[in-house]
């Protein structure tokens, strides 16, 4: 009794390690074959293969910056989620029914010399032509959430951030190559937060990312202001707000009484109100404006900067 136990104990525990390895090492293959696709680091947290369910489930998938720019994220997707068809793929097929990537975060650096992260990538090489792929790829749809995108500008004098809130879904068909899907999420990215000028765009032309059907499910409206809570008391982010108004702009009209700070930003006038939000909390709410029209992606370009000098 006590060795028939012993075995379904081993069993079980064999299953349960198969399990653990099968994830761990297919993880590990599509880490490189993305890198490889990409041209950049890729890091995933977790992935996940069921059979059964006929779905894959990753989580916390990274794209890093190419080599000739600052380290850091490229894409940071959070949560992607595959449906596929297991009998295709048993005939060295890849049929994808429905795949569903939420994208946090998008950040697009251009340096001293106006050449972009995006354009450093192999699969934005102007030949435009796809990696031989083992198996030949269908996904029939590809919901893409788009959270916001990050614009940093080093070509001037002063840097440009520009943060653009873009909480949108848009729906593709048809996607035929991995080539495609990574082209697509890195262009509807941009197009939504209206980035023109890269060499990418002219690279999709060609792979025929251009040609796939997309559809806007929802947009919410960005608010004419940006503002945040920071885990710091006022002295510590009012002088973080001052040294990140002199990296973007120029300090115009300061008082430190009333929490409030103007300053000249990427030819914006933008003001700063920074007063206590409770507890530990001090809360920063910046507003900007060109010419009298709202630009809430340099107010949030702004409290992006503030961020990165109070961590």
């Amino acid at each position: 009794m006590k060795k028939t136990l012993l075995t379904i104990v081993l069993i079980i525990a064999v299953i349960f390690a198969a399990g653990i390895f099968k994830d761990q090492i297919v993880r590990g293959i599509v880490t490189v074959a993305v890198t490889d696709i990409i041209g950049a680091p890729v890091h995933m947290d977790g992935f996940s293969l069921g059979f059964l369910r006929q779905s894959v489930r990753i989580a916390g998938l990274k794209v890093y910056n190419p080599k000739g720019f600052p380290r850091g994220i490229l894409v940071d997707i959070p949560k992607i989620s595959v449906d596929y068809d297991l009998g295709a793929l048993l005939k060295k097929k890849i049929n994808i029914s429905l795949a569903d990537f939420e994208l946090k975060e998008m950040i697009l650096t251009k340096n001293k010399y106006g050449a972009m992260n995006v354009d450093a990538l192999k699969v934005s090489d102007d030949k435009g032509k796809a990696p031989s792929e083992a198996m030949p790829m269908q996904i029939d749809e590809l919901r893409l959430n788009i959270g916001r995108i990050i614009l940093k500008d080093y070509t001037g004098p002063k840097p440009i951030i520009e943060v653009h809130d873009i909480n949108a879904k848009k729906i593709s068909k048809n996607i035929t190559s991995a080539h495609q899907l990574v082209m697509l999420v890195l262009m509807e990215g941009m197009k939504s937060a209206g980035i023109k000028g890269a060499q990418i765009y002219a690279v999709s032309a060609i792979a025929g990312v251009a040609m796939l059907p997309v559809a806007a499910g929802f947009t919410l409206a960005g608010n004419d202001s940006s503002q945040k809570d920071f885990f710091a008391n006022e002295d510590q982010v009012y002088q973080a707000a001052l040294g990140a108004l002199n990296i973007l702009g120029r300090v115009v009209k300061e008082d430190r009484q009333a929490g409030f700070i103007g300053a000249e930003v990427n030819s914006a006038s933008v003001d700063l109100k920074i007063s206590k939000a409770g507890g530990d909390k001090t809360r920063v709410v910046a507003s900007a404006r060109r010419y009298l029209m709202p630009r809430p992606e340099i107010a949030a370009g702004v409290i992006y900067q503030i961020s990165e000098k109070v961590r």
